[in-house]
């Protein structure tokens, strides 16, 4: 138990990495992260996959048989994304077991082009989810207002989903409702509620990214006392609606016929600010029945010098008065929530755009070697 990552499971928070590679996997070194600190978890974007795929050979071969087969790019990207989170998921299957269905998930995204249109979200996610064909995967959809109805309607169709994409809590409460919404026609149904899953993404240190430079324009000392702590307590804020949310009658019923929480899932955990400690966005955010997607070297760090102690139920109070102070300064957050998502749905675009060309460049070369 020395080791902090461990200890975070023991309190009731699951420590997930957000990386994914198949050399971490083929080296063993996943494997070693889940039996020796106790990793619960992975999530996986497209930029992780655009470095991988663009500085190393390990999926040359992939790449070269898929071409030539007469795969466009983005086919290509999805099968070897698919295979990745195949094998991810064989590896973390033992911890999905151990822990009845609780931990061991990995996220697949839905392309960035479906964020706006639920329909399309919800035909992409059920072909992912077919693909993949692991009960311990989860596919990721953004948590735009028009992907509402994907979330109710995957959790109905039985899908694990991820909602990532989550910076207001507002937006969070609406996520949760869909989810119930989800469970209860599937109870309708007499559908089984006891193995779905479903994690809510609430993404945290952009959060001060944004707000930060707005209080050092202020410069006034109510202003800079501020710095830094608007994005936890914005998490924190998220974690009482969960609370608040999964306690009620509502929840009681889906709760008696097996149903699972859908968790807050901390994601943007890394520190981006170098006045701020590498644990900055950790720390704080302790607390049951929820996950942290740490990226390598935010989970490196954690190990080494991580403090876990169940925080966040006691900060609440102060969060509330730090929102407040905020509103008080004049500050709207809700606006620099809405531009974070729309903001991170075009980093996401992006970043899928950028591994598709890099696949592409990749096909095209080997076809001359």
């Amino acid at each position: 138990m020395s080791n902090p990552l461990v200890q975070l499971g023991a309190l009731g928070q699951s420590p997930w990495l957000d990386y994914i590679t198949r050399d971490l996997m083929t080296s063993g070194e996943l494997q070693r992260m889940i039996e020796q600190d106790g990793l619960r978890g992975m999530t996986t974007n497209p930029t992780i996959f655009e470095k991988a795929v663009g500085e190393g050979e390990t999926y040359d071969a992939d790449i070269r048989e898929l071409a030539e087969q007469g795969l466009p790019p983005a086919r290509i990207f999805e099968a070897i994304a698919v295979a990745d989170v195949q094998r991810a998921c064989d590896l973390f299957r033992p911890v999905y077991d151990g822990t009845h269905g609780q931990d061991g998930y990995v996220s697949l995204e839905v392309a960035p082009e479906f964020a706006y249109d639920a329909e399309a979200t919800i035909r992409e996610a059920r072909r992912l989810w077919t693909s993949v064909g692991r009960p311990n995967a989860m596919i990721k959809i953004p948590g735009t207002a028009e992907a509402l109805l994907a979330v109710e309607k995957c959790a109905a169709l039985g899908i694990n989903v991820n909602v990532t994409l989550l910076f207001s809590v507002d937006r969070y409460e609406k996520v949760i409702a869909a989810y119930f919404a989800g469970l209860q026609a599937r109870l309708v149904r007499n559908m089984p509620l006891d193995r779905l899953a479903s994690v809510a993404s609430f993404f945290v240190s952009r959060v001060d990214g944004k707000v930060d430079p707005l209080l050092d324009q202020l410069g006034t000392g109510e202003a800079k006392a501020l710095r830094g702590t608007i994005a936890i307590a914005n998490a924190q804020a998220a974690y009482e609606r969960f609370e608040h949310a999964f306690r009620g009658s509502d929840w009681r019923v889906l709760a008696r016929k097996g149903a699972r929480p859908q968790r807050p899932l901390w994601a943007s955990t890394s520190t981006k600010d170098p006045q701020y400690p590498d644990t900055h966005y950790v720390e704080p955010l302790v607390a049951q029945n929820t996950v942290n997607t740490l990226p390598p070297e935010t989970l490196k760090a954690y190990r080494d010098h991580g403090s876990p102690e169940v925080r966040v139920p006691e900060r609440i109070p102060d969060a509330r008065g730090k929102l407040e102070k905020l509103k008080a300064l004049g500050i709207d957050l809700a606006s620099i929530t809405d531009a974070l998502e729309k903001e991170g749905v075009s980093k996401f675009a992006a970043s899928y755009a950028a591994v598709i060309s890099v696949v592409d460049a990749k096909a095209a070369h080997l076809s001359r070697v």
